[in-house]
């Protein structure tokens, strides 16, 4: 299976083709594996993320359980313990299982694979998916399910992750890898990244954005994207380049010029693209590329609009300039990225 970065991009399989690895998409259960001294937050993403996720008639798309490896109350990394309601055996049923980050001090020979959890993570389907947020990537790793695969960590613990797996292969400088059925997340809020990108895999665009929007976080940060180490945030007296973004994703059906954007943001073009790197982790020119993709993406799954409309309305000026970025963005041309989509939709309302 090919190592994909980019948000998307999943549906390439090894063999070049569009491949659906959630085979109920109706009813998706989800299981997520608390260990012991699991971050509260990042144990609660899950369940919001894909308990909001509903259809068209606002039926629940996913259904959330939460485990323990020995089905015994799990302590947190903060001052309170969480009484689980299940046990292992219902990994036996899981089409995705999540794995938390932990408190993870890697100094020593540490065990990071106790028999309890060697013997969880035995009873999951060879279908099912699996994912690690954080530090989880450890256990992971432990159990031999990312050798010879990418993978990412929090930036923090990268250098030791490798030192210790040094079959894996290990990018500390994205947000998440999805690299078929098992999927890894940097830490904290990308793991809300990598779920929404799942969603965003199994029901298109528009639910994950409106997920997005329930939970007031942003819809698409693709799993390329830099962790933003030390990345200074702007001062909250200067000025921001929010206005010009918002201002430019209601003239995505146009080309825009940087000039415009400064004047948007009331800024001269070398003081805007130097805020806008440091806002947003990459440059203008970048970040409207990527728009444009994400609202062709939107267009081909939602209207039945000509690919040459859908390329005007993005703002690509021809359908082969956007089945060049939309391939280089996600692995596949416009055309083929609709009808596996349309597939992967009516499949699900029949399953």
């Amino acid at each position: 299976m090919c190592a994909i970065h980019l948000a998307g991009a999943a549906f390439v399989g090894s063999s070049g083709q569009i491949a659906n690895t959630c085979k109920d998409l109706a009813m998706h259960r989800v299981v997520v594996l608390a260990l012991d001294g699991v971050y509260p937050f990042e144990l609660s993403i899950p369940v919001r993320i894909f308990g909001t996720a509903v259809g068209p008639d606002s039926e629940p798309l996913y259904e959330v359980i939460t485990c323990s490896a020995d089905g015994a109350p799990v302590a947190t990394s903060a001052d309170f313990t969480v009484a689980v309601q299940h046990g292992p055996e219902v990994i036996d049923t899981a089409d995705t299982l999540v794995l938390p980050p932990f408190v993870c001090d890697p100094v020593g020979d540490r065990d990071w694979l106790p028999e309890p959890v060697a013997a969880a993570l035995r009873r999951l389907r060879p279908e099912a998916r699996i994912v690690s947020i954080c530090t989880a990537s450890y256990v992971l790793a432990a159990a031999g399910l990312l050798d010879g695969r990418p993978a990412t960590t929090h930036w923090n613990n990268a250098e030791h992750f490798q030192h210790t797996y040094p079959n894996v292969k290990v990018d500390a400088d994205v947000l998440f890898i999805d690299d078929g059925q098992v999927l890894t997340a940097a830490g904290v809020a990308s793991g809300v990244d990598l779920c929404l990108h799942l969603v965003r895999r199994d029901h298109g665009s528009a639910v994950a954005n409106r997920v997005a929007r329930l939970c007031v976080v942003p819809p698409w940060r693709e799993g390329g994207q830099a962790q933003f180490i030390d990345r200074p945030m702007p001062e909250p007296a200067t000025a921001t380049t929010s206005g010009a973004r918002q201002w430019a994703l209601g003239q995505l059906h146009r080309p825009i010029t940087l000039a415009e954007l400064a004047r948007q943001g009331h800024m001269s073009v070398r003081t805007f693209s130097r805020r806008f790197r440091a806002e947003v982790g990459m440059t203008p020119v970048q970040w409207l590329a990527r728009q444009r993709v994400e609202h062709a993406r939107r267009l081909l799954e939602t209207t039945d609009l000509p690919v040459d409309r859908v390329a005007a309305e993005a703002g690509f000026g021809t359908a082969a300039s956007m089945r060049q970025h939309l391939t280089g963005a996600i692995g596949v041309s416009p055309t083929v990225y609709r009808q596996t989509f349309r597939t992967m939709v009516s499949t699900a309302g029949t399953s």
